[in-house]
């Protein structure tokens, strides 16, 4: 099992779902969760900023990663936007199933093989 949970954050709810629905649509992630708006503080350009952001939660595998990351760099409006995945160790067999069918699937090699579910 290498399912992922995939944090971003986006500068609106707008931002967030349009990155959101692109993504399901290409099947690079199972669901998403947004919430906010959330404050954010972090270092950008040498000095300590603060912004409101919506924070996105996306259910993917280790192995869609590098396409998802890109596609979320091409759709996002930051310079820098935030995505990190964290592993996802365990879950309930029947949503891990769940999940699997509903991404797109990839061989080894991260090449797509087929369309799942």
């Amino acid at each position: 099992m290498s399912y992922i949970l995939v944090v971003m954050t986006a500068a609106n709810k707008e931002e967030a779902l349009k990155i959101v629905r692109r993504l399901l649509d290409e099947k690079l992630i199972a669901c998403a969760n947004i919430m906010g708006p959330v404050s954010s503080l972090f270092w950008w350009k040498n000095k300590i900023d603060e912004a409101k952001e919506f924070l996105v939660f996306m259910k993917s595998h280790k192995r869609l990663f590098q396409t998802l990351s890109s596609r979320i760099k091409e759709i996002h409006s930051y310079q820098t936007p935030e995505v990190i995945a964290l592993p996802i160790i365990e879950g309930l067999p029947l949503y891990l199933d769940w999940l699997g069918s509903s991404l797109k699937s990839v061989g080894k090699d991260g090449k797509k093989t087929r369309d799942a579910g």
